[in-house]
This record gives structure tokens, C-alpha cells and sequence, in this order.
């Protein structure tokens, strides 16, 4: 058991989805390393995106949330292993609470990046482009581009 989990209504009353802390550009290991690992389902959403470089367009295909990914499993049966598994710095958590993630935010995550876990952003956004927002809060809102940002400072 991890010290300090607080929430008596989550602990032992069934898996859940929570948000988990990877090495930065590694989360694709600690996805790996997770799977192999009984009682526990992860999720790595990801882009496939192209970006110019000195050799000309090249595909890139790097995780949606930069050192996250999400794993369903039972908190008190699977954390221990979960903190001790390669390329994984931790359940996300705040103090002593760990915020179990509602299964239909999951849901509606791969319902919009697709079943491979990977979206395909077919042309790039440019600063000044009018945008749709099309999930989420925003659903429906216009919006434009004001700048695009690099994985390591997007949330």
C-alpha cells in the first residue's frame, strides 16, 4: 500500500484510471513496461505530426500529454509495482490524495485520438488560422492560433 492514500471510497473498491508521471519522451517505455504487468490497462494517447527539419518534412509521432499516460488498475493491489516500474515517476497525485480520472474522460480520449492511440495531424496550424473546437468544454467555440507550442511546454 502507499502511505497516504486517503480516499476510502477508492481504495479497494475496484480498478480505476489514473494519471501517471513518465520520464519525458520515455512514456512510450513506461507504457511497455506497464503492460507486461498483471492488473493494470494503460493508455498512451499520442500525434503523428509532420515537422520541417534541415533534411526536409519528417514525421514525428510523440505522446499527446509530454511525460504522461494513464493506467486503470486496483490502487492498493498494483501501486506498490506501479512506482517501481522502469521509465515511471509516480501516480500523479496531490498531497495525500490520488485523483482517480472519471472512465469517460478516457472514453471520450480515445473515442477523439482513435483505436491505434494515435492521431494523425494532417497539415500543421499556423498562427492567425481559425480553429473549431470540436470535444470538451470549449465543444462548438471558434478559436484562433495565437502560437503553436513545442511538446515540452504543452499540457
Amino acid at each position: 500500500m502507499v502511505r497516504g492514500f486517503n480516499d476510502k471510497a477508492a481504495f479497494g473498491a475496484g480498478p480505476a484510471w489514473f494519471c501517471i508521471r513518465a520520464q519525458l519522451r520515455h512514456e512510450h517505455i513506461a507504457a511497455a513496461q506497464l503492460k507486461m504487468e498483471e492488473g493494470i490497462e494503460v493508455y498512451l494517447p499520442r500525434i503523428r505530426f509532420k515537422r520541417s527539419t534541415r533534411r526536409g518534412p519528417v514525421w514525428f509521432t510523440e505522446a499527446l500529454f509530454p511525460n504522461y499516460l494513464f493506467a486503470r488498475f486496483e490502487f492498493g493491489a498494483c501501486a506498490r509495482k506501479l512506482h517501481h516500474a522502469r521509465g515511471v515517476h509516480g501516480i500523479v497525485h496531490f498531497g495525500k490524495q490520488w485523483p482517480a480520472i472519471p472512465d469517460g474522460v478516457i472514453s471520450e480520449l480515445r473515442r477523439t485520438i482513435g483505436a491505434e492511440q494515435v492521431h494523425v495531424m494532417e497539415s500543421q496550424l499556423e498562427p492567425g488560422e481559425t480553429v473549431h473546437v470540436s470535444g470538451g468544454a470549449f465543444h462548438g467555440l471558434q478559436a484562433v492560433v495565437t502560437r503553436v507550442m513545442p511538446a515540452a511546454t504543452r499540457a
